[in-house]
């Protein structure tokens, strides 16, 4: 098999990892490959990916992002996603819109998007599949495991008997969890989280920097640090909320990046975040919202 020569290539058993040189992280990331006896499907062909390596019979997108469609222009072949996904995936205007950007943010994501990734308008003949969808590919299968909360359709795919699992943006980094779009929810993101624990494979693999975690003890412990992220943004922002705020200050406060990162996209997820926390903390009655428009705690 011939790769891009930036990729380094890690076979487990019948699956193929290409990761990019320097590592996955953001724009990049891991590219993933099941190789069966009668069919090959290729998983989120990253920015790096440019050309089809393999002869792929299908490609599965696990989510609508623009890191995760990089290198889809240069499969000539079946393309799927979820059903909550495949729009994004068919066009980029409809991935933009998925962001919930200002005018202004979105011209500059757009712009962005643009320099560093050069996509298509979009693949209008992608196909929508659901949770449990069976890629049949002869002596191994590939199952979509539809894990929302990063986005409405985020998903996994596991293969067997293989025993890898790709759980994508469930990318166990120091960074934590991404739940900014129009689509996301933390509370599907924490049910996402408990279902892949549930699941023993051998290999476990991510889209960005982790790469490959083998075995399930090692895996289950990431993972709760993962998950304990969602947890420490929700205590840092009780504790913030010493006194009333509105939606504004606390997204200056910011809970997910850092004071000196500036992007186009920055203040767009601390919206959205900021609000999927503080709706969530008014649900279970530790938060009240004033008609002056401020967040106190109760």
């Amino acid at each position: 098999m011939t790769t891009a020569p930036s990729f380094t290539e890690t076979r487990f058993d019948e699956v193929t990892v290409l990761e990019p040189a320097g590592g996955g992280a953001f724009p990049r990331g891991n590219t993933v490959i099941a190789h069966g006896s009668e069919a090959t499907l290729v998983l989120d062909p990253s920015l790096d990916v440019d050309h089809d390596p393999v002869g792929a019979d299908a490609v599965m997108i696990s989510h609508a992002h623009e890191d995760h469609i990089a290198g889809l222009r240069h499969f000539d072949t079946a393309k799927f996603a979820h059903h909550d996904e495949v729009g994004g995936v068919r066009s980029l205007q409809v991935l933009l819109d998925g962001y919930g950007l200002t005018p202004e943010e979105r011209a500059a994501v757009d712009a962005q998007i643009g320099d560093t990734f050069a996509l298509t308008p979009g693949f209008p003949d992608a196909e929508g599949v659901g949770d449990g969808h069976v890629f049949d590919l002869g002596d191994i299968t590939a199952t979509v495991i539809h894990l929302p909360g990063h986005t409405r359709g985020h998903c996994g795919v596991l293969v067997e008997p293989t025993g890898f699992f790709y759980i994508a943006d469930i990318d166990l980094t120091s960074f934590g969890p991404m739940y900014g779009d129009v689509g996301s929810s933390v509370d599907d993101y924490l049910a996402s989280i408990a279902r892949v624990r549930e699941v023993d494979a051998r290999w476990y693999g991510t889209f960005h920097q982790k790469g490959v975690v083998e075995g399930a003890k090692d895996f289950r412990e990431r993972l709760n640090a993962y998950e304990g992220v969602i947890h420490r943004r929700e205590e840092r922002l009780l504790e913030f909320l010493d006194r009333p705020r509105r939606l504004d200050e606390i997204v200056e406060h910011r809970l997910v990046y850092r004071p000196h990162v500036q992007l186009p996209f920055v203040n767009a997820v601390e919206r959205r975040t900021a609000g999927l926390h503080l709706e969530r903390l008014i649900r279970q009655g530790q938060v009240a919202h004033s008609d002056d428009g401020r967040y106190h705690p109760l």
